[in-house]
């Protein structure tokens, strides 16, 4: 990941993460003309479908569709996200390159233990990565995130706030097509819950989301510290 300085910078534990969670987000933000950064933790070499070198390729074509501007690896083991300094130091290491202002992770309720302990990574790294004295390989100048929020992979959880992705729910959706080693079933496919129908539901969801709150579409995120309303209070 490059050193520019970004808006959102987004951590997955597996290329696609990010996108189910909050691609309509990234899409809606980018065509804004803010900075966006994802990085996956891992190369998702586990997945029953697909190859790591597949993977990549579809990771690219889903970043370039939602207008992402870098996208990285860092090669962690799937299924290996553990809480090791060695990771921390690396999650830290990228945020003090790039420098954002929020940070996303996956929310922690999980079915797939690898997300919850994507997320622990993170929100470690977030605070580490603002501590003065705090040593990472390289960029070791301090980098205080603004604020850190957690959006929903496999769960159905009550948002803390949503974001109104109305305009951008088919560029969700395409970027999540892009997958299609994942997401599409084929006589070659394994069959696990993504090949059958799981962008449906994911769409179905944001649907949801949306009419809890008078939108068409809108997709959830979770915090943990109370959000601060500045102007828009009214709507405005």
């Amino acid at each position: 990941m490059n050193d520019k300085n970004l808006h959102i910078l987004a951590f997955g534990a597996h290329a696609d993460d990010v996108e189910i969670g909050m691609a309509g987000t990234i899409a809606k933000l980018a065509a804004e003309g803010k900075q966006i950064g994802i990085c996956d933790l891992t190369d998702a070499d586990l997945s029953s479908n697909g190859n790591v070198a597949l993977r990549k390729e579809e990771a690219g074509k889903a970043a370039e569709i939602l207008g992402v501007s870098t996208r990285s690896s860092l090669g962690f083991p799937d299924r290996g996200l553990f809480l090791k300094e060695e990771y921390i130091q690396q999650v830290a290491s990228i945020i003090r390159a790039s420098k954002p202002k929020i940070v996303f992770a996956p929310y922690f309720e999980d079915r797939h233990p690898d997300h919850g302990n994507c997320a622990r990574l993170v929100e470690e790294a977030v605070f580490s990565a603002g501590v003065k004295k705090y040593k990472t390989d390289e960029n070791n100048e301090p980098h205080r995130v603004e604020k850190l929020y957690f959006y929903m992979i496999n769960g159905f959880h009550q948002p803390d706030f949503t974001v109104d992705i109305s305009l951008f729910i088919e560029k969700k959706l395409a970027a999540l097509r892009a997958y299609k080693s994942q997401f599409e079933l084929s006589e070659q496919s394994y069959n696990t819950p993504l090949v059958n129908g799981y962008i449906e539901t994911v769409e179905a969801r944001e649907r949801m989301f949306g009419k809890m709150v008078g939108v068409s579409f809108a997709e959830g995120f979770k915090t943990k510290v109370p959000l601060l309303l500045k102007h828009d209070l009214m709507g405005e």
